[in-house]
């Protein structure tokens, strides 16, 4: 008899701490219950660097001013990490990118024999020329510049070092590509100043009064009687 007293009593206590657990769901359920929200989710506006740097423009170099006093050396170790897929020796061999020897100022597609990416044909067929400005542009970010481009490089924000890039580029076969003279309009400060909102502009919104003892002097033939109003001339 007191055996199954025991049994019992283990059974007891087991359905005793299942109805607890169950007990305790509920209440926890009853008192942190949440509701869905209206909407799943919410929208962050992350405009990309472009539209964020949307209201400073920077100017493009000005290549007669910074090509003449760039630091070759200097764009010389820039170029090491362009080294694991470009050569750069007259007549070397194409890599996972172009051969480079001479590409400063020579055809975008420079490289005979090298399978060119069907986005930068395109943009060839477009800007056919390895300019410095295209240089430029796309060093900073080729992806951005040329969408679609298989070059994988994330690109040099650096100016000073992409300038110095550029100069060590032309001294490999392309020192024959001309330096364009200096451009006032692109070096800084250059952009043209507008007045502020409701700042006057001379010459403008102000009224203009004849010369001291001008003014004072009658229209005779204009107040005449004897001339009718329709014949006389306005004066300029």
């Amino acid at each position: 008899m007191s055996g199954d007293l025991k049994w019992n009593k283990i059974f007891g206590a087991g359905l005793a701490t299942v109805l607890v657990i169950l007990g305790v769901n509920q209440v926890s359920g009853f008192i942190y219950s949440s509701e869905p929200p209206e909407e799943m989710g919410y929208f962050i506006d992350a405009p990309e660097e472009a539209a964020a740097g949307a209201a400073e423009v920077e100017l493009p170099p000005d290549w007669g001013t910074v090509l003449p006093v760039a630091d070759i050396a200097a764009g010389e170790r820039a170029f090491a990490r362009c080294m694991a897929c470009h050569t750069i020796n007259q007549g070397g061999a194409d890599g996972i990118g172009p051969n480079l020897w001479g590409a400063v100022g020579g055809p975008m597609l420079h490289s005979a024999g090298f399978d060119y990416s069907p986005a930068l044909r395109e943009h060839a067929a477009q800007n056919p020329t390895w300019t410095y400005d295209e240089l430029d542009q796309f060093i900073t970010a080729p992806s951005r510049h040329v969408r679609g481009t298989k070059m994988s490089f994330a690109g040099i924000r650096n100016t000073e070092e992409r300038v110095a890039l550029i100069a060590y580029l032309r001294s490999q076969g392309s020192s024959g590509y001309a330096i364009p003279a200096p451009d006032p309009s692109r070096q800084p400060g250059a952009e043209e100043e507008t007045p502020a909102e409701g700042e006057a502009v001379e010459g403008e919104g102000v009224e203009q009064t004849p010369e001291e003892g001008v003014a004072a002097q009658p229209d005779e033939e204009a107040t005449s009687p004897a001339q009718p109003a329709a014949t006389s001339s306005p004066q300029n």
